[in-house]
């Protein structure tokens, strides 16, 4: 079994087909299909099914891809380690990361990353909820993942990161009273623009509704992040954001309200057992000092 036959599988996976699989690599299809072909020669068995329109796993497919995945993160930390020890610089580095944690604190980290390797490439993978940043670590898609702390993830290790703070903002001309701040009861009573279950942002609004026994009042609920400012200045409602999303609602209009008691929360950078490459110590080195 060979290196680039386990990254051709992958490939096939990821993509769905030989084709997309192929120009995804820059390599001619027949050389990947024979590669493919190899490998399930080697393990006695079909791994795809071919279908006119794309493959899908077998069940021995199935039972390759998580080991498939490891051993390419291993040979990738591996290949990393023998170039620092030769004294080589670059290297990429893989973070999988829930696009809030991704706004604050990953953008202000890695931006001292980058002062302190520039030569470093880095990777950002932001799917919205914590368990699948938990398991893309845990199979060894990313090296590091950024997660909120209260998601489940006891097989990784990790640090705590510092507690970042969340607002409110309001449409310009809503008629909440001229203050600062706002409540949790008066938080409750409010249209709100929420992301899916499991994502923080709305973890944090359950939380706040929940202890006061309530549901919250969702008038729209969506995975485009994007929208989410755009639809708060259009009037259509408020939404619960980390301090540097808010501030940038506030230059574009947006009131910015601080929660009274102050509504904090904290991500953890969760890694998996075993040496990290040089890239990925460095950057777990950058956050125990934050």
């Amino acid at each position: 079994m060979e290196r680039r036959q386990l990254e051709y599988f992958i490939a096939v996976v990821e993509h769905g087909g030989f084709t997309a699989a192929a120009n995804s690599l820059h390599v001619a299809q027949p050389s990947l299909s024979h590669a493919i072909r190899s490998l399930e020669r080697e393990f006695g068995g079909k791994l795809f099914h071919r279908l006119p329109h794309g493959v899908t796993l077998t069940a021995a497919g199935e039972a390759l891809v998580r080991p498939a995945q490891q051993v390419l993160r291993d040979l990738s930390t591996a290949s990393s380690l023998v170039r620092e020890v030769l004294g080589l610089s670059g290297g990429r580095l893989d973070i999988v990361s829930q696009t809030t944690l991704s706004v604050d604190p990953l953008a202000d980290m890695l931006g001292a990353f980058h002062r302190a390797y520039p030569k470093v490439s880095v990777r950002v993978v932001d799917p919205e909820r914590g368990p699948v940043v938990a398991q893309m670590v845990a199979t060894g898609q990313c090296e590091l993942g950024l997660v909120d702390a209260s998601v489940t993830t006891a097989d990784l290790q990790g640090i705590d990161l510092p507690e970042h703070e969340m607002h409110v903002v309001l449409p310009a001309d809503h008629p909440h009273p001229a203050k600062d701040t706002i409540t949790s009861a008066e938080l409750a009573a409010l249209e709100l623009i929420v992301t899916p279950p499991g994502t923080e942002t709305r973890t944090a609004v359950d939380d706040v509704c929940r202890a006061l026994g309530l549901a919250p009042r969702i008038t729209v609920e969506t995975a485009h992040r994007a929208m989410i400012v755009p639809l708060v200045l259009s009037g259509v409602g408020a939404a619960l954001l980390p301090t540097a999303m808010a501030r940038d609602a506030a230059l574009r209009g947006a009131r910015m309200l601080s929660h009274s008691p102050r509504l904090l929360r904290h991500g953890r950078l969760v890694w998996r057992s075993g040496p990290l490459s040089p890239a990925a110590q460095a950057f777990v080195d950058l956050a125990l000092q934050v």
